[in-house]
This record gives C-alpha cells, sequence and structure tokens, in this order.
C-alpha cells in the first residue's frame, strides 16, 4: 500500500520549546498528541512525506508544488533562529506529481517559487517525526530521514484540492514510493474574546465539524463546508485536509482523534488516519463524486430560490458572455423580471462568487441609469467583464456562478470610525483629490471597523496617514 498513513495537524510555533519558552506547556495535549504522531511515523518507516501546507508559496488559481533537490529554514521569524529544519525533496515525486496535474488539467505544478525556505507549518511537524526518528527499535532506525514533498493551497474548489490528493495516491504507487501524508493546518482563529483574533460564533461550531470529521471520516464535510462559514471562523487548514482527503480515496481507513484544543483562541486538532485495506476498494469512499453530486443539487437550489433582481442580474450577464450583446429592452424575460424589481432609481453592487471564493464585484454608488433594473443590467456585465483583478467570465463558468445583488442607500458623511458597524454599515474613504474607496457591509472575513476602514483605503490607493474623510451606507441584499 502506497499511503501508510496520513495525519492532520497544527502548526503553532510555540510549540517548539525555543519558541514557547515554557508557553507550549499549555498546549500540553497537543504537544503529547504530535509525539505519538512522530512516533508512528517513525514506526512506519516512510520513504517520502507528502506536506500540505497554508504557509507556503500560494496562489489564488494554482497549487505550488515546491521545485528542487533541497531545503531549509529555521523559527527566526519567531525568535528561536538556533532551531533549523533541512530536508531533502523528493523531486521525483514532485516533477512526476506535477505532470501529472498538467495531464489532469488541474491548476498544479512547481512554477512560480517566490519563496524556497520552507514555512513553520511544514517545519513544525517534520520537527516532530525528527525527534523520534531512527529510535531504537522502530523501523526507522538505521534508515535515512524521509525525502519530503511540499505543496501548497489554493483559491480554487474544494474538488480540485481533492483531485490532487487523488494524484499524490497515484503517484506514490506508480513510484512504488512507502508514503505518508501529513496535512498542516489549524482550526479557527476565533475560539475566544481574548484571543488573538478575537472570537466569531462560527469559530467553536467550525471546530466541532472538524472533530466529528476526524473521528469518523467522513470527508464529504470537508468538501461541503460552506466557505463563508469557514471564513468567519478564520481557519487555515480546510483545504489541506481535503487534499489529504483525496489522497485516501476510496480507501477504507480507521480514524481518531488524537486531541483537541484551543486555550490561546486558536484550535488545534490532531487527527490521525490509517488505511485498513485496499486502497481504491472501497466505493463508498468516493467523496468526488458524492461531492460532485451535492454541489450541483446546492447550485441547483441555489438558483430556483433567487429572487428577481438577482435573477435579472444572471440573464443579463448570461446573455453578454454568450452574444457579446446586452440583453434587449423587449426581451420577455428581461420585461417580466423587471415589472418585479422597485420602481426607483438607486446605486447597486453585482457580486459573483464561484467556489465560495469572490468571481467579481463591481458597482455604483449613486444612480447613473434611468432605472434600478438597468443600473442592474449595466452593473452585472460590469461585473463578470471589467473588474479588473479577475479575467472577464467565460461561458463555461455561468452554470457555476453565484449572485448576490446590494442596493444602496444615499451615502451620508460621518464624524469618525465610532459611526460604523461593520455588519450594518459599508464605507467609503475618499480624499480631497478625488481618490475614494468603498467597502460593502457585512463581508465574511471583515470583523472590525479598523479593518473595513483600510481596505477600503487600499482599494482608493489612500494612506491612512493622510487626510481623508469616511461616509457610510445601507444596503438591501438580494441573494
Amino acid at each position: 500500500m502506497a499511503i501508510l498513513a496520513a495525519y492532520a495537524v497544527p502548526h503553532p510555533p510555540l510549540i517548539i520549546p525555543g519558541v514557547g519558552h515554557g508557553r507550549e506547556q499549555g498546549i500540553r495535549a497537543t504537544i503529547d498528541a504530535y509525539h505519538e504522531v512522530g512516533r508512528r511515523i517513525a514506526a512506519l518507516a516512510p520513504e517520502t512525506l507528502v506536506v500540505s501546507t497554508p504557509h507556503s508559496v500560494m496562489y489564488l488559481d494554482y497549487n505550488h508544488i515546491s521545485p528542487g533537490a533541497r531545503a531549509e529554514g529555521s523559527f527566526a521569524e519567531f525568535g528561536d533562529p538556533g532551531d533549523r529544519v533541512e530536508v531533502e525533496y523528493d523531486a521525483d515525486f514532485a516533477r512526476t506529481l506535477a505532470a501529472a496535474a498538467e495531464a489532469s488539467g488541474l491548476a498544479a505544478g512547481t512554477m512560480g517559487e517566490r519563496d524556497p525556505s520552507l514555512d513553520h507549518a511544514t517545519m513544525i511537524p517534520l520537527w516532530f517525526v525528527r525527534a523520534h526518528w531512527g529510535e531504537a527499535g522502530t523501523a526507522s532506525e538505521g534508515r535515512p530521514f524521509p525525502r519530503v514533498v511540499r505543496i501548497g493551497l489554493s483559491g480554487l474548489s474544494p474538488a480540485v484540492h481533492y483531485q490532487l490528493g487523488m494524484l499524490v495516491q497515484r503517484v506514490a504507487s506508480v513510484l512504488s514510493r512507502r508514503v505518508v501524508y501529513i496535512a498542516s493546518g489549524d482550526l479557527s482563529h476565533k475560539l475566544t474574546q481574548d484571543g488573538p483574533y478575537g472570537f466569531a460564533p462560527e469559530g467553536p461550531q467550525f471546530d466541532e465539524k472538524i472533530e466529528e470529521t476526524f473521528r469518523s471520516g467522513d470527508f464529504l464535510s470537508l468538501l461541503t463546508m460552506d466557505r463563508g462559514f469557514a471564513e468567519r471562523a478564520a481557519e487555515c487548514g480546510l483545504r489541506s485536509f481535503q487534499i489529504m482527503a483525496g489522497a485516501l480515496d476510496r480507501t477504507p481507513v480507521a480514524c481518531e482523534l488524537l486531541s483537541h484544543e484551543g486555550p490561546f483562541g486558536v484550535g488545534y486538532g490532531v487527527g490521525c488516519f490509517t488505511p485498513t485495506g485496499t486502497e481504491g476498494s472501497d466505493a463508498g469512499r468516493d467523496f468526488l463524486t458524492r461531492y460532485e453530486d451535492w454541489h450541483a443539487e446546492d447550485l441547483r437550489r441555489r438558483k430556483e430560490a433567487e429572487d428577481p433582481l438577482v435573477q435579472l442580474a444572471r440573464l443579463s450577464l448570461e446573455t453578454y458572455v454568450k452574444t457579446g450583446l446586452p440583453l434587449a429592452a423587449d426581451d420577455p424575460d428581461r420585461t417580466a423580471l423587471v415589472a418585479q424589481v422597485p420602481d426607483e432609481r438607486a446605486g447597486c453592487f453585482v457580486s459573483l462568487k464561484k467556489d465560495g471564493e469572490l468571481r467579481g464585484c463591481i458597482g455604483t454608488i449613486l444612480p447613473t441609469a434611468e432605472s434600478l433594473a438597468e443600473e442592474i443590467c449595466g452593473n452585472a456585465i460590469s461585473t463578470g467583464t471589467r473588474d479588473p483583478r479577475f479575467p472577464p467570465v467565460e461561458e463555461a463558468e455561468l452554470p457555476e456562478l453565484v449572485y448576490d445583488v446590494d442596493v444602496l442607500t444615499t451615502p451620508e458623511p460621518i464624524a469618525g470610525p465610532d459611526q460604523l458597524d461593520v455588519r450594518r454599515y459599508g464605507v467609503i474613504v475618499s480624499t480631497e483629490d478625488g481618490r475614494r474607496g468603498l467597502l460593502l457591509p457585512d463581508l465574511d472575513g471583515v470583523d472590525t471597523v479598523d479593518e473595513q476602514i483600510r481596505i477600503a483605503a487600499r482599494k482608493g490607493h489612500i494612506d491612512l496617514a493622510e487626510d481623508y474623510r469616511l461616509e457610510r451606507f445601507e444596503v438591501v441584499r438580494h441573494v
């Protein structure tokens, strides 16, 4: 069996004694579980460790696989330059994996490495494995330390991350490598009010869901988890776990939750997954097919539930992408929808998401068209074809898009940040010379007024050290 076992582990830097200086004792259960993982891996004596990490090179549309023959890193950025980790890469495995991804049409490979040094989310599990490697009586005694393959995450879909894991499984088999998979990732960063990232109710809810997944091995829950929910929980391990799930595709496994704790406001979970049968022998664990069925049904339900403003935005963009022409004023479907749109003039924003990630958002602060319906139609086309952050939407993407339409109230000047609320009000930051940045309210991942102002200012190329004005507005969100 090529995949000997898989482990989901956290990466708190303070768990390294030279960083923690005693503070690590506050996560004693995590330390003990990590040592157990290290002992188990030493007993298995793999030839290769495949590590997925949220802190390596990361792109929105590409999973990076580290190239080269070797890499090293230290914990100097955490005040501990003396603790270093050096590894040899399994370059043959990385090249074969990249080639398999290209042949499968997956956006993954070894291009675009910006920083070759090892990140802490990779070094910490390797530190614990090395602590037990070569122990007397284990299968690793006298053997060289495993070579490593490092895989970064991306903004691509759960299906893509799972499929990348399937390729890891396939390459391990083709190369006859004895492989252990390590999915590095913390859970929620928002477990307590006094933690470094504050509290969100989604934080403990997210951790509970992951705990149950680690106990049950029901990896479908990793793929179907709402991306907005995960962002509000401020997690960093979900996509790492999705790749791990793919590496165990259709494989019967014994599952264990070795530990979970979060005394510092960040969730640390250690899960172990040991194959109990042959890879590919358990059709009930074909989570990719089950996810694709769920995803298709989820999109169908969402589309059926769209209100008339969202339906009008969808019809406008889809018509333009397919024909290159705006929706005709006398189109019968347009006429039927316009009759259900409020007869008013207002600014509005149209937002697109694909696989839970933003795919475009453009709008108008004040009305520019003769009616709200016309405003929606024009902004939908702009969102899909003129957002400078994204390439124009292609026809093949249209069924995957999820739309929001936000109708704005007239902005009003405010005296300062204390008159803002990130859930209720959007913000406009502007300067005398005409620069202006806007951020809508109630966005996933934006939890404080300071964050809201900072992001809006950045969008307007405004330095908050200079003079600026604030305005606020409310929205009616249509989905």
